[in-house]
């Protein structure tokens, strides 16, 4: 029984852990090289934006990012990583969507769901600003306007 009890406690608190830190992950990029997630977000703040080719809501958001991309990168040295959540079969839309779109951002897969389901929330679309492997932003779902708000709280985050 009190090893039971240990073991509740135990994957209680390395879930709560999971919610607020980036695990120690390496995905693949569209062009399949190995990108450490937790090495992205050492220094400064960066959006983590979880979508799939199927979601109309992510697609909408990530398009409306876009659209002010270059200047918040510019300003604000604003980052986003577009992590595809499609399993084994729709990732080969992923690169194709992507790039149709034409979105600025790093592409990286998840088509275990591995980093996602470690979130604690496997929904999407899901939006992050990470900074040094702690998650200080978490967004659920998409409205219009919502971007504006993903910048104004970045630049929160900035040293």
């Amino acid at each position: 029984m009190k090893q039971l009890i240990f073991l509740t406690a135990f994957l209680s608190f390395a879930f709560a852990k999971a919610q607020t830190e980036l695990p120690e992950l390496i995905l693949r990029n569209i062009s399949g090289k190995k990108v450490n997630i937790q090495q992205l977000s050492e220094g400064t703040p960066i959006v983590f934006s979880f979508w799939a080719t199927w979601c109309t809501p992510c697609m909408r958001e990530l398009d409306a990012i876009k659209e002010h991309y270059s200047y918040q990168q510019k300003e604000f040295g604003f980052e986003v990583v577009a992590i595809a959540t499609d399993d084994a079969r729709t990732k080969q839309r992923v690169k194709t969507e992507s790039m149709g779109r034409n979105w600025p951002y790093e592409i990286l897969l998840d088509t275990k769901n591995v980093l996602i389901r470690s979130l604690g929330n496997p929904q999407i679309p899901l939006t992050l600003i990470v900074k040094n492997n702690k998650i200080v932003y978490r967004h659920s779902s998409f409205t219009p306007g919502a971007e504006l708000e993903l910048f104004e709280e970045f630049k929160k985050h900035l040293d």
